[in-house]
């Protein structure tokens, strides 16, 4: 079951127009104190940078949506980052957009697109995912009943997370959690039904849903 859709992984890009340099750092963030730690690590990091434009979402529903425009004309830094986020669904991220001024004024369309394009090149790096709530089974099973769940995991009913070897196997598989019953019935004919479960869980995962650039 997707509980939200977000990126996959911390990422960089530039973008250079007018002789105004623009650095994009992107990261996945659970938190807003998560969010908060990765915009002041990126600002130090370019303390001598023009500006350095933040912007977070959080929330698997975005409850909490900030921007700044750091000393850049209103609406035309932050909001507009902020506002394509949230419009493509995006969710429990922050992004830091460090601009280095080349002499030469963009005005406030040319701001909007360069801060908006920065924004969408470092989110193609780092990839478009999906968090989906997965179900996650341990159970006790016998040695010769290894190589036909295996098998079965080939075919995406379930993934195996974990195998710990003793006298028995005891084995961690998950999927999706809208699949749970399929999923138990599976494992319970396979072994016709000489298996124990041992414990039941939820947890979420995260999926790569798109690696191709975005196009706005």
């Amino acid at each position: 079951m997707k509980l939200y859709a977000t990126v996959y992984q911390e990422a960089k890009a530039e973008y250079i127009t007018q002789k105004s340099r623009f650095i994009a750092h992107i990261s996945p963030v659970d938190s807003c104190d998560e969010a908060k730690a990765f915009i002041s690590s990126i600002k130090s990091e370019y303390k001598d940078a023009t500006h350095n434009v933040p912007v977070m979402v959080v929330g698997d529903k975005q409850e909490i949506q900030w921007s700044s425009e750091d000393g850049e004309p209103q609406g035309t830094a932050g909001a507009p980052i902020l506002r394509m986020i949230v419009e493509r669904g995006l969710t429990n991220l922050a992004i830091v957009v460090t601009r280095y001024f080349g002499g030469i004024k963009l005005g406030t369309g040319g701001l909007v697109r360069a801060y908006s394009t920065s924004a969408r090149l470092a989110i193609d790096k780092a990839l478009l995912s999906e968090v989906r709530e997965a179900i996650v089974l341990t159970y006790e099973i016998s040695y010769s009943h290894l190589a036909q769940i295996e098998n079965i995991s080939k075919t995406g009913v379930f993934n195996i997370t974990k195998i710990e070897y003793t006298d028995k196997i005891t084995l961690e598989i998950s999927g999706d959690i809208n699949r749970k019953q399929e999923i138990i019935d599976t494992v319970t004919e396979v072994t016709a039904g000489k298996c124990k479960l041992l414990k039941e869980e939820s947890r979420k995962n995260k999926f790569v849903i798109d690696s191709a650039p975005m196009l706005c």
